[in-house]
């Protein structure tokens, strides 16, 4: 792993980042970096004073894998409504899975009342203060916990988001982008630069995730822009290509089961209380494969997003994959088949 820089900034051009990356040069890049960072600090709701940990819990749950543009207007919504554990736990699943509204992948609004349930019950309502307990929480994994450590109690936490990752891939390592799944080499890394004093390591974990986000993007970075371009590994070597491209999966979403799924719940909250009957699901989804349809109704009732109400609670899918009662809904004794949000 390289480590780029100039003569006039004190830093090699190349060699061992954990060589290269100390001392001086390890100084004057933190001092950079946390420098732009107090200008460039995004205003966002969970920063502001006060904001206690089981708000930083939520927008980190929330943000994964959705913009932050995208979740600040629902972070304030949902922190006026459930501002603690105990109050999210007390809501009707429904509320919850319709206050998630278009955030995607409900599945973590689900996990998030979960969790909400247990720091009520068994931490009195206040998050725990270390990884490991934090790690126990249902829907809390290594990313999660470390960033509560850091963001919320102000501790010493290796923090590895992907803006995180692709920073110290291209400062440090000289990588285009860091390969699709983390590695115990990129934790050793970040753990080696990461500073020891607890606020001070906390201040460089969010300064490397907003530059990422802003400037050192995946994309097209603002190379020009960035305030350690001096040490850049990446830029050093005249910027390489990805050598992880060829395993990367390209997530596509026109045609999908998830975009399925995300139709059929948009219709369901829409329905408020009532049950959306399944006639109406397939006339709404009109063009949609029948196996596909049947297929995304299962997946959502087994991940417990959606309930089945109606027909015969025996009832198979049919020839079409439709999934109907031992008989046509509507047929004598056997009410029509339909779909709604969990009580």
């Amino acid at each position: 792993m390289a480590v780029g820089g100039s003569a006039a900034a004190g830093g090699p051009a190349g060699g061992d980042a954990a060589a290269g990356a100390v001392g001086d040069v390890l100084v004057a890049i933190r001092e950079r970096l946390l420098a732009w960072y107090a200008v460039h600090e995004r205003d966002l709701p969970w920063r502001e004073p006060g904001t206690t940990a089981w708000g930083v819990l939520v927008s980190e749950v929330m943000s994964q894998q959705t913009p932050v543009a995208r979740v600040a207007p629902r972070w304030r919504e949902w922190m006026t409504r459930w501002p603690g554990p105990a109050e999210l736990a007390a809501a009707p699943v429904a509320d919850v899975l319709r206050a998630w509204d278009r955030l995607g992948y409900p599945r973590r609004a689900l996990r998030l009342r979960e969790c909400a349930a247990v720091v009520a019950q068994a931490w009195g309502g206040e998050l725990p203060r270390s990884e490991a307990e934090l790690r126990t929480l249902p829907g809390v994994g290594d990313y999660t916990a470390a960033a509560v450590v850091a963001f919320a109690y102000g501790g010493r936490a290796v923090v590895l988001d992907t803006n995180v990752r692709r920073v110290l891939g291209r400062l440090l390592g000289g990588e285009a982008l860091p390969p699709p799944t983390l590695t115990a080499a990129e934790r050793r890394r970040a753990a080696t630069v990461l500073p020891e004093e607890p606020g001070l390591s906390a201040r460089w974990n969010v300064a490397l995730m907003e530059l990422g986000a802003l400037v050192c993007t995946a994309g097209a970075p603002a190379c020009d822009e960035c305030p350690v371009r001096d040490w850049c590994a990446w830029r050093a070597a005249g910027y390489p290509r990805d050598e992880h491209a060829g395993r990367r999966r390209t997530q596509a979403w026109h045609g999908t089961d998830r975009q399925v799924r995300g139709r059929v719940m948009a219709l369901l909250r829409g329905a408020g209380d009532d049950v959306v009957e399944l006639s109406d699901i397939e006339a709404e989804l009109a063009g949609i494969e029948p196996e596909q349809l049947a297929r995304a109704l299962a997946g959502l009732v087994a991940d417990g997003l959606a309930v089945r109400v109606g027909g015969d609670a025996g009832a198979d899918q049919d020839a079409g994959g439709r999934a109907v009662a031992a008989g046509e809904p509507g047929d004598a004794g056997v009410p029509p088949v339909g779909y709604a949000l969990p009580r």
